[in-house]
């Protein structure tokens, strides 16, 4: 009987399964929403039970396939968004919502903290930049405004922690995702003790750290029926959706850049040795012990069109999204002169300020609303040409790039992206990068698969594009406006925060030094998360 490997990707707003054999190849495939809810103004939380449960039916789902096809499952692999952060009772019962990288509510302790010595020495021994996706941030937060919590809470962990211990019992939290929390030390890989004293926590509190490729045994019986499979099926822990992508469209060797726009976007590179950039541009996320991703991300990709159809477009209705890209195809690139700042829910690669907003540039009355969605969707495509300029800069060499994501569905999406970077960028078939990672890493655990250059290798290219001369000279001269503009708006940027906050805390928003541009990086290895959400749809990276 020809064997599967289940890959599991909890998504921000969806859960995605798929069953891939040891060649690579997608056999089975199902997928449910994961409800993103914002109950107040810069929150972004789910309820853990609703996800876990979105979970185990597309497990199930999947087996079923499975099954009717005369597959056999040797094992499941874990992935998900990274820096999600959940208490939990000493029952195992959640205290708290799961809080997604999305959610706002650090800014203020995040900012102070970033702009310390402190701040940056924990960006360097961490991997993760101070900035409120991070649980650290989180922590900080729930330490001045919800003490009680932190009183009551026994363990602190992610929601991809809560669903391990669902499936099998272990409390434990794989190396990728420990890595992103802004806790846990690179160089011993365990947790970090002025962290930890930061954060008002102990060891103790958090889940064990284990390899990403550390293979439990085999399922709590109970689980196990409820999805249909074997108690004795193993779980390899996994990892987070940004590492495992980079593995699910093949950039796992140095100089392969990993492109994905979901709902946010970002840009990574396979590295050999943990390493942040001088000038804390970037992350460093472990994919495994051996091999590991340093990037960027962006908070706003795929949601800037939905924005701007509930924005400029409400009259196109639910289904927009076509219309909309295919009316932005007829303005010219660099949308006659307009620029937009996507950051419409925040920034986080390179500069990592909390403060960031979006912004129209350039606007005059001969600007239409071609010219509005065009200048949108640049405005993401250049954010991502930010990001992998800043990695070139840490010292990567980019020779290739694979992109993914929903936005590649789009055949104009697709093209600018190629203009903008200006460089030949491979599209991998489908664009499921993180479950088909999962599963790739679980078929390696499993013996399935020799390596991760082997499972890289195998996965196949759709399509090539290369950019069009033309349009890549006018993104090259726009690239340095949208540098300049984003860096010289963040005191504006942080002053409106602080009105739209309605004075509740002027001290902290006002005060706050806005930092100076941090030094060009010089030479050394290069060192990388995730997009924000308001209405339910798309995914994270």
């Amino acid at each position: 009987m020809s064997e599967v490997v289940l890959g599991v990707d909890v998504g921000t707003t969806a859960t995605k399964v798929v069953a891939v054999d040891a060649s690579g190849t997608v056999r089975a495939g199902a997928s449910s929403e994961n409800p993103l809810e914002e109950p107040h103004p810069g929150e972004a939380v789910q309820q853990p039970d609703v996800i876990v449960d979105s979970v185990l039916r597309s497990i199930a789902e999947v087996t079923a396939a499975t099954r009717r096809a005369g597959l056999r499952v040797a094992g499941i692999g874990v992935g998900s968004a990274m820096h999600s952060l959940l208490a939990v009772d000493a029952s195992g019962r959640p205290l708290t919502p799961s809080i997604t990288w999305a959610d706002e509510r650090a800014a203020e302790e995040a900012e102070r903290l970033r702009v310390t010595p402190m701040g940056r020495a924990l960006h360097r021994r961490t991997g993760t930049p101070v900035h409120p996706m991070s649980p650290l941030a989180k922590l900080l937060w729930f330490r001045d405004h919800e003490p009680a919590v932190m009183a009551a809470a026994h363990r602190w962990m992610g929601i991809k922690e809560l669903l391990v211990a669902e499936l099998t019992g272990e409390w434990v939290v794989d190396h990728s995702i420990a890595s992103g929390m802004g806790l846990f030390a690179l160089d011993t890989l365990q947790w970090d003790a002025e962290a930890l004293s930061l954060a008002g926590i102990d060891a103790a509190q958090l889940p064990t750290p284990v390899p990403t490729t550390t293979v439990l045994p085999g399922l709590r019986p109970a689980t196990a029926r409820r999805v249909g499979l074997e108690p004795a099926t193993p779980l390899v822990v996994g990892a987070g959706d940004g590492p495992l992508a980079n593995l699910g469209v093949g950039a796992v060797r140095p100089g392969v850049a990993a492109c994905s726009i979901g709902t946010s976007g970002a840009v990574r590179v396979a590295v050999e040795r943990p390493h942040v950039d001088d000038a804390g541009h970037l992350f460093c996320y472990a994919l495994t012990d051996e091999r590991w991703v340093s990037g960027g991300a962006i908070n706003s990709g795929g949601v800037v069109l939905r924005w701007l159809a509930d924005a400029l477009a409400p009259d196109l209705g639910e289904d927009a999204e076509a219309t909309l890209l295919a009316l932005a195809a007829t303005a010219p690139a660099g949308s006659a002169g307009l620029l937009m700042l996507p950051q419409l829910y925040g920034e986080r690669a390179p500069n990592w300020s909390a403060w960031a907003r979006g912004a129209y540039l350039g606007l005059t009355h001969a600007h239409r609303r071609e010219h509005l969605l065009r200048a949108a969707v640049e405005g993401v495509c250049l954010q991502m040409a930010v990001v992998l300029d800043s990695v070139r800069a840490a010292g990567a060499e980019v020779r290739e790039v694979r992109a993914t994501g929903g936005f590649a569905k789009s055949s104009f999406w697709r093209q600018l992206l190629t203009d903008v970077l200006g460089v030949e960028v491979q599209y991998p078939s489908g664009t499921e990068g993180s479950c088909v990672g999962a599963a790739l890493l679980g078929l390696v655990a499993l013996g399935r698969i020799d390596s991760l250059d082997a499972a890289g290798a195998g996965i196949a290219v759709e399509e090539v594009r290369r950019p069009d001369p033309a349009a890549s000279e006018v993104y090259a001269q726009l690239l340095p406006v949208v540098e300049s503009a984003a860096e010289m708006l963040v005191p504006v940027f942080a002053r409106l925060r602080h009105l739209d906050a309605g004075g509740r805390s002027p001290a902290a928003l006002v005060t706050t030094p806005v930092p100076p541009p941090p030094p060009a990086a010089t030479s050394g290895s290069p060192a990388s998360a995730p997009g924000r959400r308001r209405d339910g749809r798309g995914r994270s990276t």
